[in-house]
């Protein structure tokens, strides 16, 4: 009977597994997807340590369950695909922009922009001259290839750079130039898409215009929608938390569809946006930024699974296209890429170190193989290989630079001691006033460096009246690092690195940052 049973078993598990597989493309949204995102954090728990890119392992888990592996979700339609993977970069550049404080945008904005327009030029420039005149490759191919690749991710970069302890001059001038730079790629893109499949070609009047209205006008696009949507929020003060999120979302989708309707670029309208209302005062800001934080990753993660499982990687070894990605990545990376960055920024008063880390941090990702859909889409011949080759290069380029961006930047002394993420946090929603016009908010505040220096008492703190402190939440130096909450007294020494939840009105929270600041002067360092 025993061997009975175990022969059941083994005819009934294979049987199952195969109708699971078979019917899995019917229920892709229940049972595919949950399993690949479940299959994504898990690895990335345990992969965090190492310094692995929760992005890169979401690529490799897409390639895995897609049509060249276990075949759980088996997807090829590239316009389909274009369209999602926009989706899914506003949320990512939103949330970017939104995290960008005004003061480190001042202080990086003229290499950032530079390396965002004419360091892409200058990228693609380089990449063909290697590709085509150095290596032999058709005109055409060449061509194509280093329009597409000559911008950096900001999906990519973002997920992978705040994870790095630097000075926030260099993240900031990094951040900025790949939320940045999408327009000149784009325009580069479909100027020699359109002159390959139909043999028409644009006037170099006409490109500037178009690159001047893109990269000009979303930024103004993406300023009023932001004013207009922190106005509403103040002006509304909504009492179920749920409206604010809808709110977020509103503002991300419109600020993108409504500048890509006017043909300028929405990325940047969105990235703007986002740094608008993270330098504004509102009403509920913590608790939008948390969920903003939330649908980032979700985003990111989701973004690079589809394009994990859009990628065919048998395709990799026809036609020596292995080789190919490989060499594509090398001249991009060792010397387009430097080139165009030690060219861009002559005069820029940036250090030498500084420029050899910005150029190993040209990361590449979504943006590339999303530009690389637009050959095959158009029927330009050898689309499917470009497409190909742009994905093993970013695969390339997210392993070796994404995983050793750590490393590169304390072989260059650039580290700076890093602020850990206390593993307490307090979100409060108030039910404002709406009759008196009162607008309360919760937000935090991390003191500045040096870690542990004795600051003011809290006493000798002149916070606005209201301004209440919740929360104060310090590290103390062990080899476990522990983490204390402390209920904040008069008598309480405030100490560099502490971060503190305070409850105010909205108009107070940029009066209660200077009080601080000013509390925290000796030590020359600014309040983020």
């Amino acid at each position: 009977m025993g061997i009975n049973i175990e022969i059941f078993y083994l005819l009934l598990v294979p049987s199952l597994l195969n109708i699971f597989i078979e019917n899995i493309s019917a229920n892709i949204v229940y049972l595919a997807i949950p399993l690949i995102l479940l299959a994504v954090v898990i690895s990335a728990v345990y992969l965090d340590k190492r310094s692995v890119p929760v992005i890169l392992v979401a690529l490799f888990a897409g390639i895995i369950f897609g049509g060249d592996g276990l075949r759980f979700w088996e997807f090829s339609n590239m316009e389909l695909a274009n369209e999602l993977a926009n989706l899914a970069l506003v949320f990512v550049l939103f949330h970017g922009g939104f995290c960008t404080k005004k003061n480190n945008l001042k202080l990086v904005a003229l290499p950032a922009i530079g390396l965002a327009s004419w360091g892409v030029i200058l990228t693609a420039i380089f990449t063909f001259a290697c590709l085509h005149f150095i290596l032999g490759w058709d005109k055409n191919l060449s061509l194509l290839l280093s329009v597409i690749i000559s911008s950096t991710d900001a999906a990519a970069i973002f997920s992978i750079l705040r994870k790095q302890p630097l000075g926030h001059k260099l993240t900031s001038t990094i951040e900025i130039e790949s939320a940045a730079n999408d327009p000149m790629a784009i325009l580069l893109t479909i100027v020699a898409v359109q002159a390959l499949s139909t043999g028409e070609t644009l006037s170099l009047y006409v490109f500037a215009s178009e690159f001047l209205w893109k990269f000009i006008a979303a930024p103004i696009f993406g300023f009023v929608i932001a004013k207009i949507v922190a106005w509403l929020i103040n002006k509304l003060a909504p009492q179920e938390t749920g409206y604010y999120h809808i709110i977020l979302l509103c503002t991300a989708l419109f600020a993108y569809g409504f500048t890509e309707t006017l043909n300028a670029s929405g990325m940047l309208a969105v990235f703007t946006a986002g740094i608008t209302l993270g330098n504004m005062q509102f009403v509920h800001k913590q608790g939008v930024y948390n969920f903003s934080s939330a649908i980032s990753t979700i985003s990111n993660i989701l973004l690079f699974v589809l394009l994990g499982v859009l990628v065919e990687p048998h395709n990799w070894f026809k036609e020596n296209l292995f080789l190919k990605g490989i060499m594509l990545f090398l001249f991009l990376s060792f010397v387009a890429r430097p080139a165009a960055v030690f060219l861009g920024t002559i005069g820029m008063r940036i250090k030498f170190k500084e420029k050899l880390f910005i150029a190993w941090s040209g990361l590449r990702g979504a943006v590339p193989i999303v530009l690389a859909t637009y050959p095959a889409a158009y029927n330009v011949k050898d689309g499917m290989e470009i497409f190909n080759l742009v994905f093993f290069a970013v695969l390339l380029s997210l392993m070796v630079q994404g995983s050793s961006l750590g490393k590169v930047a304390k072989l260059l002394k650039l580290s700076t001691p890093s602020r850990p993420e206390p593993p307490y946090s307090l979100e409060f929603f108030t039910k404002n006033n709406m009759e008196s016009g009162q607008k309360i908010t919760v937000f935090t505040i991390d003191l500045p460096d040096p870690e542990g220096c004795e600051g003011p008492s809290i006493k000798d703190l002149k916070l606005p009246d209201n301004a209440l402190l919740l929360m104060i939440a310090r590290r103390q130096k062990t080899p476990s690092d522990v983490w204390y909450v402390l209920s904040p007294r008069g008598d309480t020494v405030l100490r560099g690195w502490d971060q503190i939840t305070i409850l105010s009105k909205v108009e107070d929270e940029e009066k209660v940052r200077e009080v601080l600041q000013e509390a925290f002067s000796k030590f020359r360092t600014p309040i983020l």
